[in-house]
């Protein structure tokens, strides 16, 4: 085997290999199930009658919880995503 071809087969390799690694995902997917969360925290509180006014729509839980927790997904997902795997600590 030429010098060449060692090359061409050491590119090949490194094309192959993915950008985040296991750590990098789990961090992600920490950070996607909060944002879900956030987003099923803030369902609901509407009334079926629309001419009845439901003041749950303006609960502590859709006003303050649910956006926080949709941030802190928000705020992983940069981590995760700016997360060095390689990196020895």
């Amino acid at each position: 085997m030429n010098m060449g071809e060692q090359k061409r087969k050491e590119e090949k390799r490194e094309e192959s290999q993915f950008i985040f690694r296991r750590k990098n995902y789990k961090f992600m997917l920490i950070g996607i199930a909060f944002i879900v969360l956030g987003f099923i925290l803030m369902a609901g509180g509407g009334s079926d009658d629309p001419t009845i006014f439901n003041p749950e729509i303006y609960s502590w839980r859709r006003i303050r919880l649910a956006p926080t927790f949709i941030l802190i997904g928000f705020a992983i997902e940069i981590y995760a995503i700016l997360l060095n795997p390689n990196k020895e600590s």
